[in-house]
């Protein structure tokens, strides 16, 4: 690798303290002069979208998660006044929080109970992960991001005795989300069943109108605060979703929004070689020959980064997955994203990137900053961190040798300015790639054809249950019931073990001559 190479294919900005590294990627400089004239349509069609043009067709909404941290870019007044609005209250609920204004029945509120998923979950988690330290918090954060009731048990049994201090956080654009109402009503419950008057813990984060505003209007809950149709979940964290369990974890939100205003005035230049945003897109679409034939494995060096490789995944993949292009032509695109962290991490993966299948690249994130304060020598002259950085540097060189590309993000710190320039740079260059192959980054069909799926096991498993109690004491085999209902036995079989494996269901299962001939009874 030489130096000239390194100095050639890496962009740094002072300013921020910021550098892409492209040089271990494998194409040249000359790679990126004749994707130069591609990129001036791509820079255009940001533009437009940043000026509030129908950017998600399918939808026919505009995108404005860049309005959210500069809202006098926003294309209406009304747009500009919403999202300063939001922020204020935001803050100011906050305060009011930390100062014991807003209070449980017994006192201030030290934990919030974040109900989401997907977005409204991967974000504020990847932030509270990042950022907080328990020394410092101002306020615990709990999540229940998934419809998994023993994962919901772990964490009440964390929150026990503690549900009269805790504030829960209810987020859904729709209100309609099955997870979300799930982990709702269970909340819910546990509250009632602590003897707490639930709605004066609450707070809605939704869209106006919605099914979920309606409830917590009528419930009387604490306070409502906004989500808006332009912004898409993955893309919300610097919005209400993600600012507010941040706020009220004690975060510094204003610097978050900075950081995030910072990278998207840099990444606006419209100049492939000065924009790291597009760099990064180029270099995607040259590693993935802009078809995704290469899968991205981020490794960030840094504990506090661990969910980043999480977030991102959302982030990319959802945006990125998409069978059809603007055109309508099948395109099945997409960037398969997985990783963890160095240096422990790589122990369980680096054998494979440097021996087996090369087909991925690796994005490093490189922390230049150890700690806050000094760092004990663990031989003379040599901290711990210093060895971080020789493993990270060392994995690097391993996998050049083997020619893996790689290409490395160096930061000064994890503080709330880096992580919203980090969450910029990638909003940007996930809408610079979805121009570049001419797909629709802001719409998400599949996740809408799981849920859609997921409405028919329901209701076949209604159809089950209905179908053993009208017959009590009968036992039937999954086949000989999927014909009774004329349903396919496979999903039949599924459901009825388990139904049988949780008591509260009533239905016994006895052993058959085979595993599958197995019979269910309804007692």
């Amino acid at each position: 690798m030489s130096w000239s190479r390194f100095t050639s294919l890496s962009f740094h900005d002072e300013r921020l303290a910021f550098t892409l590294d492209l040089s271990r990627m494998g194409f040249d400089s000359e790679a990126l002069n004749i994707l130069e004239p591609k990129f001036q349509q791509v820079f255009d069609d940001m533009a437009m979208l940043e000026q509030g043009a129908i950017a998600n067709p399918d939808e026919q909404r505009m995108v404005g998660h860049y309005w959210l941290r500069s809202p006098g870019l926003a294309p209406t007044p009304e747009i500009k006044t919403a999202i300063s609005d939001a922020l204020t209250r935001i803050q100011d609920f906050a305060g009011r929080v930390h100062r014991g204004e807003v209070a449980g029945p017994r006192g201030p509120f030290k934990h919030v109970l974040v109900i989401g998923i997907g977005g409204s979950a991967l974000g504020p988690q990847f932030v509270r992960e990042a950022l907080g330290h328990p020394q410092t918090d101002k306020m615990a954060v709990w999540f229940f991001d998934n419809t998994d009731p023993d994962g919901m048990d772990t964490v009440l049994a964390a929150l026990a005795g503690k549900l009269h201090e805790t504030v829960a956080l209810v987020i859904s654009k729709s209100g309609g989300t099955v997870e979300t109402r799930n982990g709702m009503l269970e909340a819910a419950a546990a509250f009632k069943a602590a003897g707490l008057n639930y709605p004066r813990h609450f707070v809605a984060v939704t869209g106006e109108g919605s099914k979920l505003d309606k409830i917590a209007e009528g419930e009387g809950w604490l306070a409502r605060f906004p989500m808006w149709d332009w912004v898409g979940g993955r893309t919300s964290e610097l919005g209400p979703v993600g600012l507010l369990p941040a706020a009220l974890q004690g975060l510094d939100v204003g610097e978050l929004l900075s950081g995030a205003a910072a990278m998207d005035q840099l990444t606006r230049t419209a100049k492939l070689r000065e924009n790291p945003a597009a760099l990064l897109a180029a270099a995607w679409y040259l590693a993935t020959k802009g078809a995704g034939e290469k899968d991205m494995v981020v490794l960030p060096y840094k504990d506090r980064l661990l969910l980043f490789s999480r977030y991102l995944q959302q982030l990319i993949m959802e945006s990125l997955g998409k069978e059809l292009d603007l055109a309508g032509r099948v395109v099945n695109q997409g960037i398969a994203v997985y990783g963890n962290k160095g240096s422990s991490d790589q122990h369980a993966y680096v054998q494979q990137l440097r021996e087996g299948v090369n087909n991925f690249f690796v994005t490093f994130i490189e922390v230049l900053r150890d700690r806050a304060g000094d760092s004990l020598e663990v031989e003379p002259g040599i901290t711990s961190g210093d060895y971080l950085q020789g493993f990270y540097l060392g994995t690097r060189d391993a996998l050049a040798e083997k020619n893996r590309e790689s290409l490395t993000i160096t930061v000064p710190d994890v503080s709330p300015r880096t992580v919203g320039l980090l969450i910029a740079l990638y909003e940007r260059a996930v809408g610079f790639y979805a121009s570049l192959v001419n797909i629709n980054a802001y719409h998400q069909p599949g996740v809408e054809a799981g849920k859609k799926a997921a409405t028919a096991v329901i209701a076949l498993k209604k159809k089950i249950t209905a179908a053993l109690a009208a017959d009590p004491g009968t036992a039937l085999t999954a086949e000989a019931l999927a014909a009774r209902l004329g349903a396919d036995a496979e999903p039949v079989f599924k459901i009825l073990e388990h139904l049988a494996a949780n008591p509260q269901s009533g239905v016994t299962r006895q052993r058959g001559a085979a595993w599958h001939q197995a019979t269910y009874t309804q007692a």
